[in-house]
């Protein structure tokens, strides 16, 4: 299939994708969207899976579709010694590495770090992976939301009767994508410094702690451990809460500080209300039924339009199908359609990064398997 040439700012950065299922594919997505060479790599009798999964389109999963643009495909039997030879043959010319395998996997096939820097001593090994390369979790099965339960996370969310299942992969994605990207392009600025590659370790489960260092920091230096939906930005107050309105959709109020809650209070009609906002459990209490009983009376949009002239943090609820369709939305550019000759248009969520100088955007749809096998035909044999 012709592609256009990408573009962005790590034009010139080849990376080996052996990542499976979200995380990696993901993190090396996104690279590829900002004008990395990607090279994913996969057994010809045992691909990644994801490749399977429904619906589909055509041939292909959307899920894998959704996952694996602006990439190219080559397939390589691992466990065996030409196909390894082939492996090591393109760790020469690469600049990184990501893998996604349990601890150990690549080191019985021959393909870890430490053999690979044989061939390549700047190579960068990101491995991404659900506990990390030590500790007694080290070899357990795992999915995200075991890793938010051990995280502390799960145990947060939700309400006083049962923890409550995010909406979206939260250690696949904040744990796992995202701190892979960080880790590739740390890497790789350490070894314009000092000339080396290195291997770097990326387990979910320590990187979607971060996201709870202001409750660790409370738990651990004031002795706070917060019981499920009483933290303040968890359910805790009334004034920054969710509500269900007249027409049976939601609202998010965020008026944390006091000149926006005096605002709410205005666009409410409710100027007594302001010395409400006291994060005592009774008050509070009373004040999220009042608040509730109130946004009964209207739609959601219709209090979207009232509060358009107050500046409250008071913002729709979407259901995933109206987001598309948001103005501010399609204003950011945030959905992009790419094309391929086999399963025709797709689209999906664009990158988010606007540089100025360097602009990126998905080059291409996700490859057939196999379909860049062409690249191997170049190797020195």
């Amino acid at each position: 299939m012709s592609r256009k040439p990408q573009q962005g700012p790590l034009q010139g950065i080849r990376i080996l994708d052996l990542s499976r299922l979200l995380p990696g594919p993901l993190a090396t997505q996104m690279m590829a969207d900002l004008g990395a060479e990607v090279i994913k790599i996969e057994d010809p009798k045992a691909p990644d899976y994801t490749r399977f999964f429904p619906p589909q389109k055509g041939s292909q999963s959307i899920f894998y579709l959704s996952i694996n643009r602006s990439k190219k495909s080559v397939t390589l039997d691992l466990k065996s010694e030409e196909g390894k030879r082939q492996f090591f043959e393109l760790v020469k010319t690469a600049d990184i590495v990501v893998d996604s395998f349990r601890p150990g996997v690549l080191q019985k096939m021959g393909i870890d770090y430490e053999s690979a820097k044989q061939h390549n001593e700047k190579i960068i090994y990101v491995a991404v992976t659900g506990y990390g390369y030590n500790g007694p979790y080290m070899q357990k099965a795992g999915h995200d939301l075991n890793y938010i339960g051990y995280a502390g996370i799960l145990g947060l969310t939700g309400d006083e009767e049962k923890p409550v299942i995010p909406a979206c992969q939260t250690a696949d994605v904040a744990g796992g994508s995202y701190p892979a990207i960080v880790a590739c392009l740390s890497a790789l600025w350490a070894r314009e410094r000092t000339g080396k590659g290195q291997f770097v370790d990326v387990a979910m489960t320590d990187c979607v702690m971060p996201l709870l260092s202001m409750q660790m920091g409370e738990l651990l230096n004031a002795g706070l451990n917060p019981k499920r939906g009483t933290p303040m930005l968890s359910g805790g107050m009334a004034n920054y809460n969710v509500y269900k309105c007249k027409d049976e959709k939601w609202i998010a109020l965020g008026s944390l500080e006091p000149k926006f809650w005096q605002g709410v209070c205005m666009m409410l009609g409710k100027p007594e209300w302001v010395p409400r906002m006291m994060p005592v459990p009774d008050m509070v209490k009373a004040l999220k039924k009042d608040l509730q009983d109130i946004f009964l009376t209207k739609t959601r949009d219709e209090w979207v339009a009232a509060a358009d002239g107050f500046d409250i943090c008071l913002s729709p609820i979407l259901e995933l199908d109206e987001v598309p369709n948001d103005p501010h939305v399609q204003a950011r550019d945030m959905f992009f359609e790419v094309e391929h000759a086999d399963y025709g248009r797709i689209k999906g969520v664009n990158q988010p990064f606007k540089f100025s100088e360097t602009p990126a955007q998905p080059s291409w749809g996700a490859p057939l398997m196999g379909e860049d096998n062409d690249l191997l035909k170049d190797l020195p044999s």
